[in-house]
C-alpha cells in the first residue's frame, strides 16, 4: 500500500452583504471568535477582515422607493 497524503479542502471565507461601508467583525463570537474590530471600506465596495477573513461587500441593489422613512414629524396614527 502506498501512503498518500490527503487533499483537505479549505472552504472559501465566508461573504456578508452590507449595506453601509462601516462594518464591524467579531468573527462570530464565542470560542471561535476574536476581539471585535470596525473596518471602513473607503473608496472600495467591499473590506475583509484581517482575523478571520470575512469578507464584506456592499451592496449593489438600490433600496425600493418604499423603503424610505423620511425623518420628518409624523402625525400619530401613522407610528
Amino acid at each position: 500500500m502506498s501512503s498518500r497524503p490527503t487533499s483537505v479542502i479549505i472552504p472559501p471565507p465566508e461573504e456578508i452583504v452590507v449595506t453601509t461601508k462601516r462594518v464591524a467583525c467579531d468573527g462570530g463570537g464565542g470560542a471561535l471568535g476574536h476581539p471585535l474590530v470596525y473596518m471602513d471600506m473607503g473608496e472600495d465596495d467591499h473590506v475583509e477582515c484581517g482575523y478571520c477573513d470575512r469578507k464584506f461587500v456592499l451592496a449593489t441593489a438600490k433600496k425600493a422607493g418604499g423603503d424610505y422613512h423620511s425623518p420628518a414629524a409624523r402625525p400619530p396614527e401613522a407610528h
